[in-house]
């Protein structure tokens, strides 16, 4: 179970910045949508595998229990770090409404 970092390999389907194109809020809004649900997926991901090998140990299956602890441990801080995230989009989001115009 490796952790790979965020690369701009990883982030290939943005939209990268370019002088000649411009882009369109809709087409921003989507890359935006498909990374966040991409990031979600992730995070379920990870939360459906901490499930499965913990109920293999409680199964008394062969499986580590150091694994199984990584496991718990990996999903635990990729859903914290998420509402984080979340926590921080709403609390930007509810600063530009209070923005007098």
């Amino acid at each position: 179970m490796a952790i790979h970092p965020i690369s701009v390999q990883a982030l290939s389907g943005t939209i990268q910045p370019n002088e000649n194109k411009k882009v369109t809020p809709s087409e921003v809004q989507e890359t935006f949508s498909s990374l966040l649900k991409k990031a979600v997926n992730e995070v379920n991901h990870a939360q459906v595998q901490s499930d499965i090998m913990t109920e293999k140990l409680a199964n008394g299956e062969n499986v580590q229990l150091h694994d199984v602890m990584i496991a718990s441990q990996k999903a635990s801080i990729m859903l914290e770090t998420t509402l984080q995230v979340r926590n921080k989009v709403v609390e930007a989001y509810q600063s530009i409404m209070r923005m007098q115009i």
